[in-house]
């Protein structure tokens, strides 16, 4: 068989396989197996796969160590680390993990190992092009988180009844903002909408009273794995 040398000016073959094994990189915050704390598979165990970076700063962040740092890995060793743990499903989060473009890529892998697979996103930057197989949670920024300004709220027609729209709430005033945007928008006709109180801020039982005074059709959402573990990374 002929040897292929390449022309002048172009790479060779293996410098092209090592930039695309460059180029199919990510970096991740961490990767660790707990209980899914959060959305419609909460209590699953879980293998979380936390990306780095995020362009929003929210005033009650709990991941803000997720922005900076962590390690660049290639989507093999995640999943080789991933199928390690022996569990059905996987949760991708951050951060915000569609920042990083390749995550569309993990997340069709993720799927096509097949994984139940879920997507934890800041809900503002486009959800579009994710693969129609993974759940995705996508957050409407209420007031107090100081981001609601960055909702892309052209993401609401990709939604599907597979997916859920999660609303933190840090007070009465974010509340009500909720309840308007539910009604105004007919949110729960399109996903499961979920309301959770910002952890140690709002009054679980609070938000539960009101939910129940004005009828919602929400669920509510309390974080499972910070009632068991409180606020420790990795859990």
């Amino acid at each position: 068989m002929a040897t292929i040398v390449p022309a002048p000016g172009l790479a060779s073959a293996e410098t092209v396989a090592a930039l695309d094994r460059t180029a199919a990189r990510l970096r991740v915050s961490e990767i660790f197996h707990s209980l899914q704390g959060e959305a419609d598979s909460v209590g699953w165990p879980t293998v979380f796969v936390r990306l780095t970076g995020c362009p929003l700063r929210c005033t009650w962040c709990d991941t803000a160590y997720a922005f900076e740092g962590g390690e660049w890995r290639d989507i093999a060793s995640i999943l080789q680390e991933v199928h390690g743990y022996r569990v059905r499903h996987v949760c991708v989060t951050g951060g915000e993990p569609l920042a990083q473009k390749r995550c569309l890529d993990l997340l069709r892998r993720l799927c096509d190992e097949g994984f139940e697979v879920s997507l934890e996103t800041s809900g503002a930057l486009d959800i579009s092009s994710v693969d129609p197989r993974v759940r995705r949670v996508v957050d409407i920024k209420a007031p107090a988180s100081g981001e609601s300004a960055r909702n892309h709220w052209s993401n609401l027609p990709h939604l599907t009844s597979r997916d859920q729209l999660k609303f933190v709430l840090a007070d009465r005033a974010d509340y009500d903002w909720a309840v308007g945007i539910l009604r105004e928008r007919d949110l729960s006709s399109r996903c499961m909408v979920l309301f959770s109180p910002v952890y140690g801020v709002l009054d679980p039982r609070t938000l539960a009273e009101w939910i129940l005074h004005d009828r919602l059709p929400v669920r509510l959402q309390i974080q499972l794995h910070k009632v068991l573990w409180g606020e420790i990374p990795g859990r």
